[in-house]
């Protein structure tokens, strides 16, 4: 048989987190409702900071930008994750496999894009407080979501082009509960050398980049910080940053880990448990994260059940 005979019937096998029968009722149980709470939670953010006309802030506005990618991100793989736990069917079409590496890419790279912008944002607020309405203009946050949604985009097609040139043999078992282009790499037939350089090219660009921007626009606050001579006017500045800091330590936090965890252990399944934690853990705690602490947010909440209610 010509291994590099490859077609779209390809189908793959997600092997996903456990083979115990008596363990499938309980991952089905857990992570639907972990997602349902995801979608709840999220949704009730972006209506929240669209029917509330104090929240029509650059900051409101780009975490209900994030809210919409953790919706995408998670809709990606998770329902496909129940829907074969539930059919006990874990067949993937190469098709659907390359549509669900694409989408989880971009959704991934949003993610990390608008952390990025929101930090911006924060670094703007507390070091140039003054000019915070002159530099965050409407307009800026438009180009600043465009070239978010561009490199996001730039990102996944490349996933895409270089899942779309490997080579497999026949049905190909995959350690993990969704389509994850390492595990791909390591699974096709073909050398993969120069994808897999290419590969940490893009993870270098798309991963680095955000990674450096956050920590300059915290280096920059740290010291403005520093120079406030009142304690309250510290704990104060510090608290508007709390929130975004405790996502951008769970989202990168969680993403090192699955990539550290990758190097030290060679169980694939191991990696595909640390996956659940940034792929829908994060996700469904971001929030709550955003919400227990902020009062114009717990404000907008009230005022949209009041309107629920009555209605």
């Amino acid at each position: 048989m010509d291994l590099h005979n490859v077609t779209s019937t390809v189908e793959f096998l997600l092997l996903g987190l456990s083979d115990d029968p008596q363990v499938q009722p309980v991952l089905f149980g857990l992570f639907l409702s972990m997602y349902l709470v995801t979608i709840t939670g999220n949704l009730l953010i972006i209506l929240a900071v669209c029917s509330s006309s104090h929240l029509h802030t650059p900051m409101y506005f780009f975490l209900s930008i994030l809210s919409t990618a953790d919706i995408g991100f998670t809709s990606t793989t998770v329902p496909k994750m129940v829907w074969n736990i539930h059919t006990q069917s874990r067949t993937i079409s190469h098709a659907g496999c390359l549509v669900q590496l694409s989408f989880s890419n971009l959704f991934g790279c949003m993610d990390s894009a608008i952390l990025t912008v929101m930090a911006y944002d924060r670094f703007v607020a507390i070091c140039h407080p003054l000019h915070y309405p002159v530099i965050m203009n409407p307009p800026l946050c438009g180009w600043l979501l465009l070239a978010s949604a561009f490199f996001s985009l730039l990102d996944s097609q490349a996933h895409f082009l270089m899942m779309s040139q490997l080579t497999f043999c026949t049905h190909v078992e995959i350690p993990h509960f969704f389509c994850d282009l390492p595990q791909l790499l390591r699974l096709s037939c073909g050398d993969t050398s120069i994808d897999n350089l290419l590969m940490y090219f893009f993870s270098v660009i798309f991963g680095g980049a955000p990674v450096s921007g956050i920590l300059y626009s915290y280096s920059r606050i740290v010291f403005s910080v520093l120079r406030v001579s009142s304690t309250d006017g510290r704990s104060k500045a510090f608290s508007t940053c709390g929130s975004h800091l405790s996502v951008v330590c769970l989202f990168y936090g969680t993403g090192i880990g699955v990539y550290l965890s990758s190097i030290v252990s060679h169980s694939s399944r191991k990696g595909a448990v640390t996956a659940v934690v940034y792929s829908l853990v994060v996700p469904m705690l971001n929030p709550f994260i955003y919400s227990l602490r902020n009062k114009d947010i717990k404000r907008a909440f009230q005022k949209l059940l009041n309107r629920t209610t009555q209605s």
